[in-house]
């Protein structure tokens, strides 16, 4: 078992940054990829980045240039860095996690990103 544990929500005006950060526990070992998806008010889920254990990542065209994703494997951590934030970015963030070698999948909880205009 994997626990996600997100934090560093919050309200922030357009133009403004957060850091969003995922906690992970249990099976830390075992997880491969991680990465961030999020979901906005009436819409689907969707993919906003992920982070191989050695560190490749790949974003959405939508927040490619303005969203960092990294990983501490040292503090079982995930982040996202998100800078020019827009309204349109408003949604639930949630942390995922896959083991290595399978389609299994763990999620956070998520956490509220609201950007005002």
């Amino acid at each position: 078992q994997v626990q996600l544990v997100e934090s560093g929500g919050g309200l922030v005006q357009a133009g403004g940054s957060l850091r969003l950060s995922c906690a992970a526990s249990g099976m830390i070992s075992a997880i491969n990829n991680m990465g961030w998806y999020r979901q906005a008010p009436g819409k689907q889920r969707e993919l906003v980045a992920v982070i191989t254990r050695s560190g490749i990542s790949n974003y959405a065209d939508s927040v490619k240039g303005r969203f960092t994703i990294s990983r501490d494997s040292a503090k079982s951590t995930m982040y996202l860095q998100m800078n020019s934030l827009k309204p349109e970015d408003t949604a639930v963030y949630y942390c995922n996690a896959v083991l290595s070698g399978t389609f299994i999948n763990y999620w956070g909880k998520g956490i509220l990103v609201t950007v005002s205009s």
